[in-house]
């Protein structure tokens, strides 16, 4: 055990120094983490990710629900109202140009079936909001991409989950419904917001009285798991109520409502300065501890499921800016090439592509044809997909400083006063 706290703790010291590295030379450090997880688990066989078991899943949607209640908490109600419009076309159109590519390279280049081809494609069509977040915050984009980004990653999450387990349900039955897949999608989605907003008003009700409590502050933490399981054990989807429940106690002036006082809970409060730095740093270490872990599961001695990998990676990387092009076309240049460039997959995507085999080995024969192809094949464009942002980050680095050195000697211009020149005039007098 003594080497097992000797790694987390170097762990720790690494991930704030990768961040130091990203902060001036703009290499992402999810990168150098999938590196150490490599490192200690396909190249050295330290670890091996069976022995993990469970905690790789548990540790993925732990990951995910801080991470969306922590950017919830930092959304303004008041953009989200100006770009909405923005956020769900952004968020279809990556889809289905996602999903769409990922079928064509699966079935016309490699064979794989069509069923099997749609499964792959529900998996790894949405954003990682783990990668996205962290980055679109330090590359200084504008407030609305920044709101749109961070909103898609979370609703492509959500699509991604719903829609894969509407086709394993449809493949298990042999029939497979548009309508039903609509329904559950806006039923999963509308009814977890309700959840969230609800369990966030009452929160912030009792936040007042909840301060006096000593060692509190794991108390929010703690309203966040029920949040999140109680959406999830209802049938809805956790990581959206998690991030409707942050929205409301990062804009508590948009739910005053009435019945509060009538129930004696107080007044709403938001979260303070203290509260939303140690969430932040919570975020932080999760971040950092589930990406060594997908370096640790990486197939690297399924060299078919790479080669499928790189290419799905590769044709999602294009369609991105494809998206940009239909998109993005009256926004700067620094935008267009925030958004173009942030196409990674994630947890999300880790999370199910291990379903389908697990949905064979409890049925007992082959429900889902290329199950294990699926899975390491899903892996591979996780790890692709950060490797390709990793690198558009550090090529377009240096338009994204021009571009914001442009901006900023605008600005200091625009706010200088024109002084008129007089000096004509003087000479005559």
């Amino acid at each position: 055990m003594g080497s097992v706290f000797i790694f987390l703790g170097l762990l720790i010291f690494c991930a704030h120094l990768f961040a130091a590295i990203f902060s001036r030379q703009r290499i992402p450090d999810v990168l150098l983490l999938l590196g150490i997880g490599i490192l200690v688990g396909p190249i050295f066989h330290w670890v091996n990710p069976d022995e993990l078991g469970k905690m790789g899943s548990a540790l993925a949607s732990i990951t995910l629900l801080f991470i969306l209640f922590d950017s919830g908490v930092d959304i303004s109600i008041d953009a989200i109202r100006r770009y909405w419009k923005g956020m769900v076309e952004v968020t279809l159109l990556s889809f289905l140009l996602s999903w769409g590519a990922t079928m064509l390279v699966s079935t016309l280049a490699f064979g794989m079936e069509w069923g099997s081809a749609a499964l792959l494609g529900t998996i790894v069509s949405g954003t990682a909001a783990a990668i996205v977040i962290p980055l679109v915050r330090q590359m200084k984009a504008s407030e609305g991409t920044r709101t749109v980004l961070t909103l898609e990653s979370a609703l492509s999450g959500v699509l991604c989950i719903v829609l894969t387990l509407c086709l394993l349900d449809g493949m298990r039955m042999g029939s497979l419904s548009a309508g039903q897949m609509i329904g559950r999608v806006l039923a999963s989605l509308l009814m977890a917001m309700i959840i969230g907003v609800i369990g966030g008003i009452v929160w912030a009700g009792l936040l007042e009285r909840v301060r006096k409590i000593q060692n509190s502050m794991f108390l929010t933490p703690a309203f966040v798991f029920v949040i999140y399981g109680l959406a999830d054990a209802l049938g809805y989807s956790g990581p959206i109520a998690a991030l409707a429940f942050g929205i409301v106690l990062g804009n508590t002036g948009y739910f005053e409502v009435s019945f509060l006082r009538k129930m004696r809970l107080g007044n709403m409060r938001p979260l303070v300065a203290e509260e939303k730095s140690f969430f932040k740093e919570i975020v932080f270490v999760l971040k950092t501890v589930f990406f060594v872990y997908i370096g640790i599961s990486m197939p690297f001695n399924d060299g078919q499921s790479l080669l499928y990998g790189l290419a799905v990676a590769a044709a999602i990387a294009v369609v991105r800016f494809v998206l940009v092009e239909i998109v993005g076309r009256k926004n700067t240049r620094t935008d267009r090439i925030v958004v173009g460039i942030m196409c990674p997959k994630g947890l999300v995507s880790a999370i199910l592509a291990s379903i389908p085999e697990q949905l064979n080995e409890s049925m007992g024969y082959n429900v889902i044809p290329g199950a294990t192809t699926i899975k390491y094949t899903a892996y591979s464009v996780i790890f692709f997909s950060i490797i390709i942002t990793s690198l558009l980050v550090l090529c377009t680095r240096r338009i994204l400083i021009a571009d914001s050195k442009e901006n900023q000697e605008k600005s200091e211009k625009s706010d200088c006063p024109e002084i008129p020149d007089h000096s004509e005039n003087n000479l005559n007098q």
